[in-house]
C-alpha cells in the first residue's frame, strides 16, 4: 500500500428535509449570497424556492445567476464572477447539479482571489483563498458535492479540463433524495453511467490498495442492483436515496486510499472531448467510451480487469473480456448507447475526435495513451 493522507472538509447532511438545516450554517458567513443554478428546473419543481425561503429566514440578500448548461462553460462561470464582483457577495450556493456545482467552485476561486477562471484552470494562477460554499444536490451523478474538482470546457481554445484544489470542498452539502425525484429516466441513466465510470477510475490507478479495490466493486454491484428497479420507479425514495450516495462515494476519496494517483481519468479526458466537439451529455460519452478503453488498453490492464471481474462475479478465472462485457451488458440494459453511432455520430466525426485527440493529448494518470492508443480506441467505439 502507498502512503497516503485521508483528507474530507465537507459536512454533508443526507436525507429528508436537509433543507431545514440551511439556516444553522448561514450565521456567519455575511450577507450577500450568489445563487447559481441551471436552465429553470429547480423553478420548475419549487426546490428553487424552498432554498430562497431559508436564505431569506436569515436575512440574507439574493444575487442570483441563473442559465448554467449541461457541460458547463467558462464564459458562465466568467459572467457569474463578475456578478460576484458587483455586488460583492460573501459566499456562495450552488443550487443544481454537477454543472451548477463545478461552476459555482471555480466562480469561487475566481471571485476570491480575483483571478481569470480558465488561467486558475490552466494552473497559470494558484488560488490561495475562498468564500463559503454550499450545495444543495438536484442530480445523483458527479459526486462533485464532496470533492474538490471541478470540470468546465471552452470552446475557444477547444479543451474540457478539470481542476482540483483543497480549497474547492464545498464547506456544507445537503442531499434530499426527494430533490432527485424529477430526474426524468435518461438523466437518471447518465447519472448512473457517471457514477460507475468514477468508480471505474479509481479502480484503474495505480498500486496495491485491495480495500479500494474492494470499495469500488462494492459501489458497483450496489448500483448494479438497485438501477433496474430505480428507472421503472423513478420516485422510490429508498433506491433515489441508493444511487444518490453511491455517486458521492465513488468520488468523495473513499476508494482513492492508497493508490498512486488519484484515479487514472483517462476515459474522462478523452471523453470529454466528444462533449466539447458536440454537446454530448457526459454520461453518454462514458458508457461509449469506458468499453472501448478497456478494450483497445487490455494489453496494458489484462490483470486489473480479470482481478476487477473476480471481484463482481466470485470467478477466479475469469477473462478480460468478460469483464468488460459485463459494462456493456449493463450499459445496453439501462437503456445507455454503447457505440458511437449511437450518440447519432459518423464515421467522419470519428476523424474529428481524433484529430481532437492528436492536438489536445489526452491521457491517463496511471495508464498514459500514445497516439496509436487513439487510433486502437477509435476502431472500438
Amino acid at each position: 500500500m502507498e502512503n497516503f493522507t485521508a483528507y474530507n472538509p465537507t459536512i454533508l447532511h443526507f436525507g429528508k428535509n436537509v433543507i431545514d438545516k440551511l439556516p444553522a450554517h448561514l450565521d456567519k458567513v455575511g450577507k450577500n449570497v450568489l445563487l447559481l443554478t441551471g436552465q429553470g428546473s429547480v423553478k420548475k419543481y419549487g426546490y428553487f424556492y424552498q432554498v430562497v425561503e431559508k436564505l431569506q429566514q436569515t436575512g440574507k440578500n439574493i444575487i442570483e445567476f441563473s442559465g448554467i448548461k449541461p457541460n458547463p462553460i467558462v464564459d458562465d462561470a466568467e459572467k457569474a464572477v463578475k456578478l460576484a464582483q458587483q455586488h460583492q457577495v460573501d459566499f456562495i450556493v450552488a443550487l443544481g447539479g454537477g454543472s451548477v456545482i463545478d461552476t459555482a467552485k471555480m466562480v469561487n476561486m475566481a471571485y476570491a482571489n480575483n483571478q481569470p477562471v480558465w488561467d486558475i484552470m490552466k494552473r497559470q494562477v494558484n488560488p490561495v483563498k475562498k468564500v463559503a460554499l454550499f450545495v444543495i444536490l438536484t442530480l445523483a451523478a458527479t459526486g462533485t458535492e464532496m470533492n474538490g474538482a471541478a470540470v468546465l470546457q471552452n470552446h475557444q481554445t477547444q479543451e474540457k479540463i478539470g481542476y482540483f484544489s483543497q480549497l474547492m470542498y464545498p464547506d456544507v452539502s445537503f442531499l434530499d433524495p426527494e430533490f432527485t425525484f424529477t430526474v426524468p429516466k435518461n438523466q437518471t441513466v447518465n447519472g448512473i453511467i457517471d457514477l460507475i465510470a468514477h468508480s471505474l477510475e479509481a479502480f484503474f490507478s495505480g498500486g496495491n490498495a485491495p480495500l479500494s479495490d474492494r470499495f469500488v466493486a462494492s459501489n458497483i454491484l450496489e448500483t448494479f442492483d438497485y438501477a433496474p428497479a430505480l428507472l421503472n420507479d423513478l420516485t422510490n425514495y429508498d433506491l433515489r436515496a441508493r444511487m444518490m450516495w453511491t455517486a458521492t462515494v465513488a468520488e468523495n476519496g473513499t476508494t482513492m486510499h492508497a493508490r498512486t494517483t488519484a484515479g487514472d481519468w483517462g476515459t474522462h479526458a478523452l471523453a470529454h472531448h466528444i462533449s466539447l466537439l458536440w454537446d454530448t451529455p457526459h454520461g453518454q460519452t462514458l458508457s461509449v467510451m469506458f468499453p472501448a478503453w478497456m478494450k483497445a488498453m487490455s494489453y496494458k490492464i489484462a490483470p486489473q480487469l480479470k482481478y476487477l471481474g473476480t471481484l463482481l462475479t466470485g470467478k477466479s478465472n475469469i477473462k478480460p473480456e468478460e469483464t468488460i462485457q459485463i459494462f456493456e451488458d449493463f450499459f445496453v440494459n439501462i437503456g445507455a448507447p454503447v457505440k458511437f453511432e449511437q450518440l447519432g455520430l459518423s464515421n467522419q466525426d470519428k476523424q474529428k475526435l481524433l484529430n481532437l485527440w492528436h492536438k489536445n493529448k489526452p491521457t491517463g494518470l496511471n495508464v498514459t495513451l500514445n497516439e496509436n492508443d487513439y487510433q486502437n480506441i477509435i476502431s472500438f467505439l
